[in-house]
């Protein structure tokens, strides 16, 4: 009886191989390390073998826990924004470039006076920033043309490894349009975007809506991963978008939060909204768009903090210890601020080179004051986001929480003070892995469509709710720190 599916999400550290029924619960897991690596200040890079490796490990282990005979299909979730080069014999021509890589930083400007920002930002929903590997690409084709001529494929991790487990190398439409070479109105790769690179849509993956039949595992990667052969992989997509899919944010009024490293959070919407206060991505469903803040220095500045100021996490306890702290300090951390851009700022700023900075420290203040206001900082930079939807005409009735840094109770109340919105807790933190599973779910005729499957297999747990009474106080902390980004020049 075929009763489970698994989602597969790989991402920047790790692979989880997640066995999940028709309810959504987790019967089993499997995980495996990715190894990360940085050869030059700003660079970023992984060996797709790893990758491979890694997911093979993850699901060895997960098969050794289950009947794989039960397995109805497998779909992938991937880190966005991270590519692969791939010759014609199916290994790498250079180490592939993660989505932390900065490297890219002059090409951004050269392709807003080339090829023209705005073009680019209408075409892909993506404003200009480093991330996107449409850079990346430009900056092969300036400084390793001799690599970037030997490439047959340029690849999402999603597409390599259904080419590994299937021999058909296939994109979701999510898992492609990240790399803002992919238009998000016509669900293709952009002629005009592929034309100013010297490159042509064959150069690759197929793409395909999601929950899409990919191809079946081969006898080959079967006896890698332990899954039977002839199992079928359908299209999954990016972790970000298979993570508001498996809280069920893929319907109007809901905001996913996701608390991790960085921090990503979106509202589902009928049409593209093109704004510099999100970017515009394909939604997990097929239908309609996920609007998308990002915060790059999200759960990554706390742990920063923690590591540098704070004692360091060796004791597991130091987050609690300064969350009841912190929790005893007023709105505003007695004067204490931050500019939270450690790593840059993406929405609504767009300024890789922009950096953290603590302003108002005086003579009374302690670590637990420090430690809010990067607190205050980050959630304040979500609940600007959520304003600007509003002044859109967007609506929004409620957060969707998920990620490490939902078991913050101080965080999540912060950002129901700071919205006006109530918050609940997703009960699975493994929300990437279990859009993923939903996609499984939905090609395998569990449910009929995405919205049910979601409905199915998603729960809440924990609920926060707004104190309408604290929303003056938040205001004038937003004001003040917000002005505390002051670009160069």
């Amino acid at each position: 009886m075929k009763d489970l599916v698994i989602g597969i999400d790989s991402s920047t550290q790790s692979t989880k191989a997640i066995a999940w029924d028709a309810g959504g619960q987790a019967v089993a897991e499997g995980r495996a390390p990715i190894d990360l690596q940085q050869p030059q200040p700003g660079w970023a890079e992984q060996d797709v073998e790893n990758w491979w490796q890694s997911c093979c490990s993850a699901l060895t282990a997960l098969s050794a826990r289950i009947d794989t005979g039960r397995v109805a299909a497998v779909a992938i979730s991937n880190q966005r924004e991270t590519v692969a080069f791939i010759g014609r014999d199916g290994k790498a021509v250079r180490p592939a470039m993660v989505w932390l890589d900065e490297r890219a930083v002059a090409e951004v400007q050269r392709l807003d006076q080339e090829f023209g920002g705005e073009r680019l930002h209408r075409i892909t929903g993506r404003p200009l920033d480093v991330i996107p590997v449409v850079y990346r690409v430009a900056w092969m084709a300036r400084h390793e043309p001799e690599n970037l001529a030997r490439c047959w494929k340029i690849l999402d991790v999603h597409s390599f490894l259904a080419g590994r487990l299937t021999g058909h190398y296939t994109a979701s439409w999510t898992s492609a349009d990240p790399f803002a070479i992919f238009d998000i109105h016509r669900h293709e790769w952009s002629g005009p975007i592929l034309d100013y690179l010297g490159l042509t849509a064959a150069h690759f993956a197929d793409p395909l809506p999601p929950a899409s039949l990919i191809g079946t595992i081969t006898p080959a990667a079967a006896v890698l991963t332990g899954l039977q052969a002839g199992t079928p992989l359908v299209t999954g997509g990016g972790d970000g978008q298979c993570a508001g899919l498996g809280v069920n944010a893929t319907r109007p009024g809901v905001f996913y939060l996701n608390l991790g490293t960085a921090i990503v959070a979106g509202l589902w919407a009928a049409e593209p909204t093109i704004s510099l206060n999100w970017r515009s991505m394909l939604s997990p469903t097929g239908q309609g768009y996920f609007l998308e803040c990002c915060q790059r220095g999200g759960a990554f500045f706390l742990n920063w903090f923690v590591d540098n100021f704070a004692g360091g996490r060796a004791d597991p306890a130091v987050f609690a210890q300064l969350e009841q702290q912190a929790a005893a300090i007023p709105v505003g951390s007695e004067g204490v601020y931050v500019c939270p851009y450690i790593s840059g700022v993406m929405n609504p700023y767009w300024d890789s080179e922009a950096r953290a900075s603590f302003h108002g420290l005086g003579p009374g203040h302690t670590t637990a004051h420090l430690y809010r206001a990067v607190l205050e900082a980050l959630t304040l930079e979500t609940a600007r986001g959520v304003a600007a939807m509003r002044a859109h005409g967007l609506d929004l009735r409620e957060i969707i929480a998920v990620g490490g840094g939902s078991n913050n109770q101080l965080w999540l109340q912060m950002h129901a003070d700071t919205t006006g919105l109530p918050v609940k807790v997703s009960e699975s933190l493994e929300a990437s892995a279990l859009g993923a599973g939903m996609a499984a779910a939905v090609y395998s005729g569990w449910y009929p469509d995405f919205d049910a499957a979601a409905t199915g297999m998603s729960r809440t747990a924990a609920e926060y709710y707004p104190d309408a009474g604290m929303q003056e106080h938040w205001a004038a902390v937003s004001a003040r720190q917000a002005g505390a980004y002051r670009p160069e020049g």
